[in-house]
């Protein structure tokens, strides 16, 4: 039974989720921080039980990766880790059976939940779009615009990169 109040909210856990190669995968230091263990510790873990995680469960960021992250995200901790490991939707839910705590099951729960939450997100976004296409072939050019705005509305917004050097007039 899912309680009202959970240990913690679903919506703080979703900005920890990341797009990385093709995946949604979460990071060592941010899964450290939910367990409320030190990275390293996590780490650790996972070491002495790396039988546990093959390489569809986890995988070591390269450097260019840490840093387009190091750029989305506030904290400068991660520009500077030697190594940081993203762990998939699978590795996570490993995650709660070598971190053998109460507060691991219970994060895991709610760490599953947000997974699946995005997903039901993506689906609902592909559904409205296939519902747009079907009403756009059924009615006629009037409202070409009406449907161009929408399909605006829908795309996620470009961010705005400022040039670098030196821009002539």
């Amino acid at each position: 039974m899912r309680s009202n109040q959970s240990m913690i909210p679903t919506i703080r856990i979703e900005q920890f989720i990341y797009l990385i190669r093709g995946q949604k995968v979460m990071l060592d230091r941010d899964l450290a921080e939910l367990y409320g263990v030190e990275t390293r510790v996590l780490n650790q873990a996972v070491r002495r039980n790396i039988n546990r995680f093959p390489r569809d469960f986890r995988f070591e960021l390269m450097r260019d990766e840490v840093m387009r992250i190091s750029q989305t995200v506030i904290s400068s901790e991660i520009k500077f880790s030697k190594q940081v490991t993203a762990f998939t939707e699978q590795g996570v839910a490993m995650l709660s059976s070598v971190l053998n705590s109460d507060r691991a099951v219970q994060v895991n729960i709610e760490i599953m939940r947000a997974f699946v939450r995005l997903r039901q997100i993506m689906a609902s976004r592909a559904d409205l779009a296939r519902k747009l296409e079907s009403l756009e072939r059924k009615y006629d050019a009037q409202f070409k615009v009406v449907f161009d705005a929408i399909r605006q509305l829908m795309s996620p917004p470009r961010p705005k990169r400022r040039r670098i050097g030196f821009q002539p007039p």
